[in-house]
């Protein structure tokens, strides 16, 4: 199924020259200052603030360049809480990955997703973010560069861009130092720049963040490393166009495959193995589905999903998400978001897993409207 590119917000027609929208709460009342960037922002992500901190002066600035399929933003703030629940995921269409890479300032950041918390805080150089997964950031007082790209950018390397998800490259790492390094170049001239110089710069730059990944990962650069990243992509094929059968397990994986238990367990290792990766979109799915099917029992949803019993699903949703599968049901309520994925409209439960079986990978098919 073709991916369309989506992107934080709706994004300007396509254009001959660079948009440039620039944003700055100091005008504000002080009390104001965090809540107008938490409404600036609040399309895609939510800021958790404390009142303390909604009482106390906040310094929030971006300048963001629309850049046709791209968008950077040259972004200051105070430290913030974000997060983007599989609630808020549900019921909008922010499907782009994004790369925040920290230029100066607090690099210490606490991420947290499904299966893995971090405790303690990482020094951050870049961190990348899949908009189809949930997370929860803590970060501190930082100037930092916000990319957002296109799957189709990234599936040189990572066939499945979900893969990025959460991963991170350290503040002093030599790839993080040469990739600020860039981006500050790229910062100073933009404003001066044609469009088609600074699109192929930005490319430039992404390429250099997704080799350093891939490399990270173990994808990319020597033989070894190719033959790791198409095994890597098959097992992920293959879990997701198996996912509604209640019998994939790692197990099943390894003996479908003929991939050996170590290689597996380093395969997904990012992701806290194999049993958690299959969980993980197993959820995912449903929370699509709740959205998409309001009048379904939870039982039949859990069903189609590969889960045994509706009790199990429950359980399983509730220790990932933190809430109980019927409340993504509600969050409209809570936030005028957009109902997703108008692909699947009319089909009914048994037909919806079967189309999700025959895409070629998920959350690359399972895309929002």
């Amino acid at each position: 199924m073709p991916q369309r590119p989506s992107y934080p917000s709706a994004s300007p027609e396509p254009r001959s020259r660079i948009l440039h929208v620039p944003f700055d709460v100091q005008t504000e009342p002080v009390h104001r200052q965090l809540l107008a960037w938490r409404e600036r922002i609040g399309k895609v992500l939510d800021v958790v603030p404390t009142r303390a901190q909604i009482e106390r002066p906040f310094r929030g600035l971006i300048d963001t360049y629309w850049l046709e399929e791209f968008l950077f933003a040259n972004v200051y703030t105070d430290a913030l809480t974000l997060e983007r629940s599989i609630a808020r995921i549900s019921q909008d269409n922010a499907r782009s990955i994004a790369f925040h890479i920290v230029m100066d300032g607090d690099a210490a950041t606490r991420v947290t997703r499904p299966g893995k918390r971090q405790d303690t805080p990482l020094d951050v150089g870049v961190l990348a973010v899949d908009f189809d997964q949930p997370l929860h950031v803590l970060r501190g007082a930082c100037r930092h560069v916000s990319l957002f790209v296109p799957r189709t950018a990234l599936q040189e390397v990572f066939p499945d861009p979900g893969a990025l998800h959460g991963r991170v490259l350290g503040a002093n790492e030599p790839a993080s130092q040469l990739i600020r390094e860039r981006l500050n170049v790229f910062a100073a001239n933009v404003p001066h720049m044609s469009l088609e110089r600074a699109i192929l710069r930005l490319r430039e730059i992404v390429q250099l963040i997704v080799d350093a990944f891939g490399a990270q990962a173990g994808v990319r650069g020597s033989k070894p490393a190719v033959a790791r990243a198409i095994a890597f992509n098959t097992a992920r094929r293959f879990v997701q166009a198996n996912l509604a059968e209640s019998d994939l397990s790692p197990e099943s994986v390894v003996e479908s495959l003929g991939l050996s238990r170590a290689t597996i367990y380093r395969m997904f290792q990012h992701e806290g193995g194999l049993h958690a990766y299959i969980r993980h979109l197993r959820l995912r799915a449903a929370a699509d589905d709740l959205v998409r099917f309001p009048g379904a029992p939870i039982a039949e949803i859990a069903w189609s999903v590969g889960f045994n019993s509706a009790s199990d699903f429950t359980r399983a949703f509730r220790r990932a998400y933190g809430f109980a599968p019927q409340e993504v049901r509600t969050y409209k309520d809570w936030f005028p978001g957009e109902r997703l994925d108008a692909n699947l409209q009319g089909l009914d439960l048994e037909q919806a897993a079967l189309v999700r079986a025959s895409w070629s990978g998920r959350p690359e098919g399972h895309h929002a409207a």
